[in-house]
């Protein structure tokens, strides 16, 4: 498993490998034998005009409520394989059909089958960034608005996480092409150390089981105890289900099994009963209350064998054979160059850009979470260890200071862009939380997990989405009549 801050999700992804959280996302095969690809020819360099090389940028389209007054609607790919199934589902094709839209989905550059290079070697690499990714959309929308005959209808942006951070940051750069922009769950503050993750993750656990990071930090305490003593790792092998004997022979090691336990709650608070069922995702029926129903269940003598009990739960609902805890596997996979490799599917890719735009490490340095041993030092070890020496802590720093300046943080200046966010997410830390303007809105939601005003409504879902949903389409139809 990957290390945490690749929890970070594009909501609109495929299944891929085990180390990337985008292994999750599988669409349905109906959806799939009618959802076609499209290609562009996109160009490889937005930013050197004597650079003319181009590659094949795969997209997909939805005409089917399309009419000559209507807006195009264009969803953001993030940090995997686009998911086809999203043209057919989710609140924006409802909007959609409202609206008369024409929908598109562009692939971001580097992940599924857009591959604007030969291979993923860190020379190539440098041609993945969010801005390269936002002079991808320009070019896609200018060359297609003429190519489909598509006139002055306005263009309206989706996205979700990161991508969610590209709608907003299309509509800042580019006003003249996004009319608009959604940018649901959006951690547009881009930051080094990302300790407040897992404090959300503390209060969102504590919600109905005021108990229960307690218990959770306990047997932290103990499973850090056990490890302690070399005799018993084979016994912590065992109880969860890792794919090989454990050894430990650094520093790294050892933080990396912590945070590979760590990950498997903070992915359930996360998407706490988000609707990726349509998906075809695996392991939803687990949520907090499962989690914390099961650390409070004191027929189960220790904290620590609750533990253990929550993580054997979510691995059986994801219908995982065993857990992965080798950091040197983890970092062979990762250093793979190639588009077959076992990290190909956004691993190496999502990693890069962490490193070397965003940073979003999720740390345990924080005092108020329940977890432990996986501090910074860890996350920005990995920066090096996948990419080589160059890639140190200065180099991540400036590349934080630098992105921030680029697109201002939470310190927005625009206009009709909305910013969703669920309060039970640990990614709304970052987000926008108050309203900035009249026409740059927060729509915080009680109860609601990462990107979860973007998915199709069900009948169990918190009563805020609902409402977040309709008021979002009033919000939209009224920009369109200005």
């Amino acid at each position: 498993m990957a290390s945490a801050q690749l929890l970070l999700l594009a909501c609109l992804c495929l299944s891929g490998s085990h180390a990337f959280t985008c292994r999750r996302f599988q669409s349905k095969s109906e959806v799939l034998e009618t959802v076609q690809d499209h290609w562009f020819t996109q160009r490889l360099d937005h930013f050197n005009g004597a650079d003319t090389r181009v590659w094949e940028q795969r997209y997909y389209m939805n005409d089917s409520f399309s009419h000559s007054e209507g807006p195009v609607f264009l969803m953001i790919g993030g940090e995997c394989s686009a998911n086809p199934g999203w043209m057919t589902q989710g609140t924006w094709i409802t909007y959609a059909e409202k609206m008369g839209a024409l929908c598109l989905l562009l692939e971001h550059r580097f992940y599924g089958k857009s591959h604007p290079t030969k291979d993923m070697c860190v020379e190539n690499l440098r041609y993945l960034s969010s801005q390269q990714a936002l002079a991808d959309l320009a070019h896609f929308q200018t060359v297609m608005t003429e190519k489909l005959g598509l006139g002055n209808r306005k263009w309206i942006v989706f996205g979700g996480s990161y991508p969610g951070c590209l709608a907003a940051w299309y509509r800042i750069k580019y006003p003249h092409l996004a009319y608009a922009a959604i940018a649901s769950s959006a951690p547009v503050h881009a930051v080094l150390n990302f300790s407040e993750y897992l404090d959300v993750v503390q209060a969102s656990l504590s919600r109905n089981h005021s108990n229960c990071p307690g218990k959770i930090k306990i047997a932290f305490d103990t499973l850090l105890e056990l490890l302690d003593y070399k005799e018993n790792y084979l016994k912590i092998s065992k109880d969860f289900y890792l794919c090989e004997v454990l050894v430990i022979r650094s520093k790294m090691d050892m933080a990396f099994l912590l945070d590979t336990i760590a990950e498997y709650i903070m992915d359930v608070v996360q998407y706490n009963n988000d609707n990726r069922e349509f998906e075809g995702v695996k392991g939803g029926n687990i949520t907090i209350q499962t989690v914390c129903d099961i650390m409070s269940n004191e027929s189960l003598v220790s904290p620590y064998d609750r533990l253990v009990e929550v993580i054997q739960s979510i691995r059986k609902a994801k219908e995982e054979k065993c857990i992965e805890t080798s950091y040197q596997q983890f970092i062979h996979d990762m250093r793979d160059i190639h588009w077959d490799g076992p990290a190909a599917s956004g691993g190496r890719q999502w990693m890069y850009q962490t490193c070397t735009e965003f940073g979003y490490f999720q740390s345990s340095d924080s005092a108020l979470q329940p977890f432990s041993g996986f501090p910074l030092s860890y996350h920005v070890q990995q920066c090096s260890d996948i990419y080589g020496k160059d890639f140190i802590l200065p180099l991540v720093v400036n590349s934080i200071q630098q992105t921030n300046e680029n697109y201002g943080g939470l310190n927005v200046k625009s206009s009709r862009i909305i910013f969703p966010n669920g309060l039970i997410d640990p990614w709304h830390a970052l987000g926008i939380k108050t309203n900035l303007s009249s026409d740059l809105l927060a729509f915080p939601m009680e109860d609601a997990a990462h990107c979860a005003d973007m998915y199709p409504a069900r009948p169990q879902e918190p009563p805020v989405l609902l409402e977040v949903r309709r008021q979002i389409f009033e919000k939209l139809s009224e920009w369109l009549q200005l």
